[in-house]
């Protein structure tokens, strides 16, 4: 189902979409939001189903999200990923074509997170500053470097295995389909994997 929501206030537009939930729409498309920009908060609490942005997004996205996909084109924001954590059998997922603010992975305790860096690789990284602060869950994949400087205490900076990539492209061919890009252009470049060094990153704080 297709919504075209140029002009339309958001209460209006939500109440929209709310409508084609309770019709029993599955897969709902949004043309001419903000000229394809997303606002802050998008996928706040997300417990499953996918969204898909084709443009830029703002800060904190996919807050506690435990469960979904978020698919973004463009750059976001910041403190994208906090608080994410898996429940159950679901793992959240993130990948953003571009590059992310600082504190991305803020607090993260499961799922995952894909920063691609598209048309931003030239010789700087794609990622800001504090990222996986606090972070005691979940992994980070970076295409390209990020130094030691740029990531929390907490966290562990590593090389992918094969494994690793596999999973990361399965997620990629996905991402790529539907955000139109080609997943042979994204494969062929070196991936950093970031992984929390504790479960409990702050638990000496705590003993007594």
């Amino acid at each position: 189902m297709k919504i075209n929501a140029k002009g339309v206030h958001y209460q209006e537009l939500n109440r929209k979409i709310r409508q084609a939930v309770a019709a029993g729409e599955r897969d709902i498309r949004l043309d001419d939001v903000n000229s394809e920009n997303a606002q802050d908060g998008v996928g706040n609490t997300m417990n499953a189903g996918k969204v898909i942005v084709r443009g830029d997004a703002g800060d904190i996205l996919g807050y506690a999200m435990r469960g979904g996909k978020l698919f973004v084109r463009g750059n976001v924001g910041y403190r994208v990923g906090i608080h994410m954590k898996s429940y159950e059998d679901k793992q959240p997922v993130i990948v953003i074509g571009g590059g992310a603010g600082d504190f991305l992975g803020e607090y993260m305790a499961g799922g995952l997170i894909i920063v691609l860096g598209i048309d931003q690789l030239n010789g700087r990284s794609c990622v800001g500053n504090y990222v996986g602060t606090g972070m005691h869950g979940g992994t980070i994949y970076i295409r390209g470097e990020v130094q030691e400087y740029q990531v929390g205490k907490e966290v562990g900076i590593r090389d992918p295995t094969d494994e690793d990539m596999a999973a990361v492209e399965e997620h990629l061919r996905e991402y790529c389909g539907d955000v139109r890009l080609k997943v042979k252009d994204l494969l062929k470049d070196h991936y950093t994997k970031l992984i929390p060094f504790s479960s409990r990153p702050y638990g000496n704080l705590y003993a007594y």
